[in-house]
């Protein structure tokens, strides 16, 4: 028998929130509410008919730092995980600062940040750039997932059915060099996509580096950080170009082969916005 309509559960344990939900198979988790409110005009949309509210859940507000790693529970908000300060890499620090108001980063969480679907919101591609995974719970169990493969279908997450992303763990090793830029609605005549750029050196040789696109699906071009690893700092200008050339040959591909709602990935104004941020900061590192 289906549940009536209109219900709020708040569950103050696992168990709790398994139950109602295997009661209520449609009901929704409900953590900031950042996104209902942007419909607030529209009450069909605004509320779902079954709510699973997470406040009450505990486990999910906590944060834990280790040697190695940083844990956040999914109800953490973005202030909050900015006010940790400098145990938090620097990347998504600046990600989360950039992402809305003052007001919506008090509100909003970052499990909410990670769940947006079918448009990605700011956290995807630092995490992904990070090496971030994500802890998955049902009522069967918890599993472990990657940031790569949770945002690797274009419109849709690795989420299972009543399935709840719990915390996010996110390693804590050195990056010598990282930038991140958003480029916001209207600037490439579609909606905000953002860019993380993160390189690490030891003795002045590259040994890693890691570019992501995120927007309406996600983009990271493994073949293009390869042909900058092992190269000697400061880069050479071929060196660049050549990964700039592979990228964009990356980009142009994506461009053509996924789509959003009949929608290509990028633009080619998004594109050519993309490449100059990279080639510009790239160059940076040349002689």
């Amino acid at each position: 028998m289906d549940a009536p309509r209109n219900q709020f559960f708040f569950p103050a344990t696992f168990a709790e929130l398994f139950q109602h939900w295997s009661q209520a198979p449609d009901a929704v988790p409900f953590a900031g509410g950042t996104r209902m409110a942007r419909y607030c005009g529209e009450r069909a949309r605004a509320i779902p008919r079954n709510v699973l509210s997470l406040h009450r859940l505990e486990d999910l507000r906590r944060v834990t730092r280790s040697e190695r790693y940083l844990e956040i529970g999914a109800m953490v908000t973005l202030n909050e995980i900015i006010g940790l300060g400098k145990i938090v890499p620097e990347v998504f620090i600046r990600c989360l600062s950039e992402a809305g108001d003052f007001q919506i980063r008090n509100l909003g969480t970052l499990g909410g940040n990670i769940c947006a679907c079918p448009h990605r919101l700011d956290a995807a591609a630092p995490l992904i750039a990070l090496d971030a995974h994500c802890e998955l719970r049902a009522a069967s169990g918890v599993r472990w997932i990657s940031a790569a493969r949770f945002f690797s279908d274009p419109g849709s997450l690795a989420l299972g059915p009543r399935e709840l992303l719990t915390r996010i763990r996110i390693p804590l090793g050195q990056w010598d060099y990282s930038l991140y830029r958003k480029f916001k609605a209207g600037e490439q005549g579609n909606r905000s996509a953002v860019t993380a750029f993160m390189l690490r050196n030891q003795k002045n040789v590259l040994t890693d580096i890691r570019l992501v696109f995120s927007g309406d699906a996600v983009l990271r071009d493994r073949n293009s950080e390869t042909l900058l690893i092992g190269k000697p700092l400061p880069l050479e200008r071929r060196d660049v170009h050549s990964f700039v050339e592979q990228w964009e040959a990356a980009m142009l591909h994506s461009q053509t082969q996924i789509r959003i709602q009949s929608r290509p990935l990028m633009d080619d104004f998004l594109r050519a916005r993309i490449v100059n941020f990279i080639a510009t900061n790239l160059l940076s590192l040349t002689d």
